[in-house]
């Protein structure tokens, strides 16, 4: 062989053994490519969860701001006007008012039991005046149960609004504001019939405190006429001519 196809050969050679070097180097690996997808899967996943995780949040806090959200009504100012005018009908009292001083001096007074030496003008003063008080104490009762039952519509109409508005309300806050009302509104009408209850004892009360002073002024009178007929005379009268 001669040189020149010996140094042929060698090349061929070496051209040969080159080409599988470069093939292996670019050889798709499976293995590798299944790891590489499963770990970008992983990672979505853990992406698409923390997206999870703050659609949760937001919705969280979306309701929390509705639970803030206050009821569009309130019974507050009317609720308030009805008390004040069962108020105002038991200030206005006649002659003995709901006041413990004026009590203790009026049954010093006129309720007190008849003295020996009072007049005659001032039992019946006195009995006037007791009268006069009992009379005034049922026209306070009945004026104050009237303003009781005209507070009945006032009443009706905020029962209804507040359970129309609970029903609407959007959140917990809401629905408590709702609830809370309606306890202020029974409270309200039971400080109404406190009221009337009130004013009709103190009209009873008082016609029974009129009926007791009576009965003593009474049997003082009695007592007076009894003995100043024990020092009397006897006498004759001329009745027909």
């Amino acid at each position: 062989m001669s040189a020149k196809r010996w140094a042929a050969s060698v090349a061929l050679l070496v051209l040969a053994s080159a080409v599988p070097v470069r093939a292996q180097s670019v050889v798709f690996d499976p293995n590798n490519y299944a790891q590489n997808v499963l770990t970008a899967a992983r990672e979505l996943q853990q992406i698409n969860n923390q997206i999870l995780a703050l659609q949760n949040q937001a919705q969280m806090l979306i309701n929390q701001s509705r639970n803030l959200v206050n009821l569009p009504y309130s019974s507050l100012l009317q609720l308030q006007q009805s008390i004040q005018r069962t108020q105002d009908l038991l200030k206005q009292a006649q002659r003995l008012a709901y006041d413990v001083q004026q009590i203790e001096q009026a049954f010093k007074t006129i309720y007190a039991p008849a003295a020996a030496g009072a007049s005659a003008g001032e039992l019946a003063d006195n009995a006037r005046s007791r009268w006069q008080t009992s009379v005034a104490a049922l026209q306070d009762a009945l004026k104050l149960q009237a303003g009781v039952v005209g507070n009945l519509e006032t009443i009706k109409s905020q029962s209804a609004a507040l359970v129309a508005a609970s029903q609407g309300a959007a959140g917990a806050l809401a629905v408590t504001q709702a609830g809370n009302q309606i306890l202020a509104m029974q409270a309200q009408q039971l400080a109404d019939l406190t009221a009337v209850v009130a004013a009709q004892g103190r009209a009873q009360s008082l016609t029974m405190a009129e009926g007791a002073a009576a009965k003593d002024q009474a049997r003082e009178q009695l007592r007076r006429f009894l003995t100043q007929g024990q020092g009397g005379q006897a006498f004759n009268i001329r009745m027909f001519h």
